[in-house]
C-alpha cells in the first residue's frame, strides 16, 4: 500500500526539483524527506529516484508514479469536498490569494457577501502576485487564488490546478495628458514605468514593446497601479494599466486603449472546485465581477 503523504512528497519533488525545496515547503528536514522517499521506494518495490552526489532525479517509474499521484491527490480533494457537503454549513478557514487591484475592485464586495451568507467561514486574504498562486495552492498555503494571463502572454497549464474564468479586461497605455503620444510606437524614446522583474506585468510590458520593435527605456519600477498612474500624471513616463486599475485616473493622465486583454481566473487544486467553500467563493466573486464590469 502506497502512503499518501509520501506520494505527495514525490509529487512535490517533481514540481520543486530538490529535496531541500520539498523540505522547506513542508517544514521538514531534508533528512526526513529523504527517509520518507526511501520508504516510498520500498513500498513501490522499484527505484523511483536516481541519486548522483547531491542531485536527485526521477526515474521512469518515478515519473509514472507522479502522474498517478496527481490523480490520487485530486481524488482526495474531491473526497474532502464531498464530506464538507455532507456536514452542511460552511465553517473554518478559507485561504485566499489575490493581487492588489482585484482586492480593491472585486474581492472586497465578495468578502462582504460571503461574510453575510456564511458567518462561520473564516476568510483569510494574502496579497500574492498571480505568478505565485499555483505554487501556494500546491503547497496548501492557499485554498483559492486569482491567476492571470494576457492574450499576448498566455499562461502555462498546470495539471494539478483547475480554474474558473472570472473577468477579461482591456489594457490601456497610460501617457501624460500633455504628450502627443497616440500609439505604443510613439513611446520608443519615452521613459517607461514597469512592474518588478519576475512579475507577469513586467513580462507583458516587455512583450508589447518588443512587438513594436523596441525595448522599453525603464526609468521607474512600481507594482501598485495607483503609484504607476501618479508617476504618469507627474510626467515621469508611460505605462500599461489594466481596466480594473483605470477606474479613476489622476489629473494629467490620458488612457489609450490597446488591442491587448488581461484575463483573470479563480484557481484551486484539481478536484477542489466541488468543495462548498470554494464554490461559494467562486459564486461571490463571479457576482462581484458581473456587477463591477457591468458598470464600466
Amino acid at each position: 500500500m502506497l502512503d499518501l503523504r509520501r506520494l505527495r512528497l514525490l509529487h512535490d519533488l517533481s514540481r520543486l526539483g530538490t529535496i531541500a525545496a520539498v523540505a522547506e515547503a513542508h517544514t521538514y528536514t531534508a533528512s526526513a524527506v529523504s527517509q520518507q522517499l526511501s520508504a516510498l521506494e520500498r513500498e513501490a518495490g522499484v527505484a523511483l529516484l536516481e541519486r548522483t552526489g547531491r542531485r536527485v532525479t526521477l526515474t521512469a517509474a518515478g515519473r509514472l508514479l507522479v502522474r498517478h499521484a496527481e490523480t490520487v491527490l485530486a481524488a482526495v480533494e474531491r473526497a474532502t469536498a464531498a464530506l464538507a457537503t455532507v456536514r452542511g454549513g460552511l465553517s473554518g478557514p478559507l485561504r485566499i490569494g489575490a493581487f492588489p487591484t482585484a482586492v480593491r475592485a472585486l474581492l472586497s464586495p465578495a468578502l462582504v457577501a460571503l461574510s453575510g451568507d456564511h458567518p462561520r467561514l473564516e476568510l483569510m486574504v494574502t496579497e500574492v502576485d498571480p505568478v505565485g498562486v499555483p505554487e501556494r495552492l500546491q503547497d496548501r498555503r492557499l485554498d483559492v487564488g486569482l491567476t492571470q494571463d494576457y492574450d499576448v502572454a498566455p499562461g502555462i497549464r498546470d495539471p494539478a490546478i483547475e480554474s474558473t474564468p472570472l473577468v477579461t479586461e482591456t489594457v490601456f497605455l497610460a501617457v501624460p495628458a500633455s504628450s502627443e503620444i497616440q500609439t505604443v510606437d510613439d513611446t520608443r524614446d519615452e521613459p517607461w514605468i514597469v512592474a518588478s522583474p519576475g512579475t507577469l506585468c513586467h513580462v507583458v510590458a516587455q512583450h508589447v514593446c518588443r512587438a513594436g520593435g523596441f525595448a522599453p527605456r525603464v526609468r521607474h519600477q512600481a507594482d501598485d497601479f495607483v503609484t504607476v498612474l501618479s508617476l504618469v500624471g507627474a510626467g515621469q513616463g508611460v505605462s500599461l494599466v489594466p481596466q480594473l486599475a483605470a477606474t479613476t485616473t489622476p489629473p494629467g493622465v490620458r488612457l489609450l486603449e490597446l488591442p491587448v486583454r488581461r484575463r483573470t481566473r479563480i484557481a484551486y487544486r484539481r478536484g477542489g472546485g466541488e468543495h462548498p467553500a470554494v464554490a461559494a467563493f467562486v459564486a461571490a466573486m463571479s457576482a462581484s465581477a458581473a456587477d463591477v464590469m457591468g458598470n464600466r
